[in-house]
Order: structure tokens, then sequence, then C-alpha cells
């Protein structure tokens, strides 16, 4: 199975000089857990719910003055649409990520997440959460 077979929505992007508040309420419209930043057309950077909560309201910053390109994470985690979940499983425990961004060249594609892999590929799941739980809480 490949990677581009997993992604099942669009993914949701916005420019890197969105405030916070904007990217939150775009968040919620559409349901997802993350927003791509880009600049142009090219994807910069991400922001997931996370991010939101650390970067921004436990740092007491204020959401409609900081923008996304102020908290984002970057460079982003990617991966082809070709490669296998396999591969992505590797790349996601290799980088301690929950993410990762779709391209192909430099097109946006979409995210995969590990939730997708979990469904997709339910052998995998014991060595992405080992990982990925090595990562969060001994790294």
């Amino acid at each position: 199975m490949i990677v581009d077979s997993l992604m099942r929505r669009a993914v949701v992007t916005a420019p890197a000089s969105a405030s916070v508040r904007e990217a939150a309420r775009l968040m919620q419209e559409r349901r997802v857990g993350c927003v791509i930043a880009t600049e142009g057309d090219a994807p910069v950077g991400i922001v997931t719910e996370r991010d939101i909560t650390g970067r921004v309201v436990a740092a007491g910053r204020d959401p409609d003055a900081t923008t996304l390109r102020d908290v984002m994470s970057r460079p982003l985690a990617t991966i082809e649409p070709a490669a296998s979940v396999e591969e992505a499983a590797a790349r996601m425990k290799q980088l301690g990520v929950k993410r990762l961004v779709v391209v192909l060249g430099r097109e946006l594609r979409g995210v995969v997440t590990v939730t997708d892999i979990a469904y997709a590929e339910p052998a995998l799941n014991r060595s992405l959460i080992e990982g990925w739980v090595k990562s969060r809480w001994e790294g």
C-alpha cells in the first residue's frame, strides 16, 4: 500500500503570515489537527493543535499578533505519495513525528498521520507507538 492511497481529506493551508487565531478557526471549521503554512504556493511549515497550545497559549502569546511563521515547525517532515506505508511509518518513527506532509516535487498533496497508518496497517501500530512515545517522553 502506498501513502497516496491513505489521504482522504484535502490539505488545509494558510499563509505563513496568517495569525494563529485565524489558523485555529480554520482548523476548527475544517475539523483537522494541523494547518500547512505556505509562502506563495510552497509549503514552508506546519502548525498543529499542540503547537498552538504550547507555543502560544501556554507561552502567553497573543494569538492575534502571533503569526504561523512565528510558531510553525520547520523544515517540514515530508514524504512522496508513491512511498510505501512502511516507509512512512519508519520515517515518522525516525523523526519522532505524528504527521508527514506529502509532496510531489514542490506540489503539496496532503498530510498522512500516524492514525491513517494505524487504520491501514495495524501491524505497524506497535512500532509507531514505541517510536513516538520514546521520542516524546525520553527525548
